[in-house]
């Protein structure tokens, strides 16, 4: 990596910081293209991914210096939407910490993500029509996925800023931690996920984001694939030890 992400890592996960902390982590076509980079090294060793940003904003939006000069071609190459696409379809799950602004891109960014863990400080929302434009990154419908209608479009119509109350409230975000407290949290829920069998987690999430015809063939495809594995014959092993121990 360089200038815009910084990366750390361990045995069961990945912490990618959003590094621009002078312009509260705006997103650049530089960040966009070192997501990708991440994106190539997940998927290629599946782990779950961290993403928090650097000072005390997670992103306050894309780089307007850099969207002012976008036209028509730039809007259906998919800039951000392509590799916010990318980090939602991630073989593992993903973990926003979010502090402070969390706007625009920042908050597009978060939404693709599986889980968003926040702040006291946090102020989300999507105020692109403001600028003349939409939140076409995913915010159109993923926020309305999280949240429901009727929230979505005080957010992306009203130009509503969720504070955390708010955003606990409709369950956009899981939990509300100090922000000394806030990378402690997710390195907690990655060793939560990593408890787990990580081909089971991994088909887990590939069968929730299925489209709904997909199911239950999907479940029955990837329930097969699982009993032929031979930790599922050990976990299931060890189980049955400790009960007949128990008893």
């Amino acid at each position: 990596m360089t200038d815009a992400l910084r990366l750390e890592e361990a045995d069961d996960h990945v912490l990618v910081r959003l590094a621009r902390p002078a312009v509260r982590n705006a997103i650049d076509l530089q960040t966009v293209d070192e997501l990708h980079a991440v994106c190539d090294r997940l998927e290629r060793s599946p782990r779950t991914a961290i993403l928090v940003g650097d000072g005390e904003d997670f992103a306050a939006g894309a780089d307007i210096g850099q969207l002012v000069e976008r036209r028509r071609a730039d809007a259906l190459r998919g800039i951000n939407s392509s590799v916010f696409d990318r980090i939602h379809r991630l073989p593992m799950p993903t973990i926003a910490l979010l502090d402070g602004h969390v706007l625009g891109g920042g908050a597009e960014l978060a939404y693709a993500c599986d889980f968003r863990i926040g702040t006291p400080r946090i102020s989300i929302g999507n105020p692109e029509p403001g600028l003349g434009i939409i939140a076409a990154a995913g915010g159109t419908w993923r926020l309305r996925e999280l949240v429901g209608e009727p929230v979505a479009k005080q957010v992306l119509l009203a130009g509503r800023i969720l504070d955390a109350d708010a955003a606990l409230a409709v369950h956009l975000v899981t939990d509300i931690v100090a922000p000394d407290e806030l990378l402690g949290a997710g390195r907690r829920l990655a060793a939560r996920i990593a408890r787990s069998v990580p081909l089971a987690v991994r088909l887990t999430k590939s069968a929730m984001h299925a489209p709904r015809g997909a199911h239950p063939y999907i479940d029955d495809l990837t329930q097969a694939v699982l009993f032929e594995t031979d930790e599922k014959t050990e976990r299931m092993r060890a189980f049955l030890d400790r009960k007949e121990q128990r008893s």
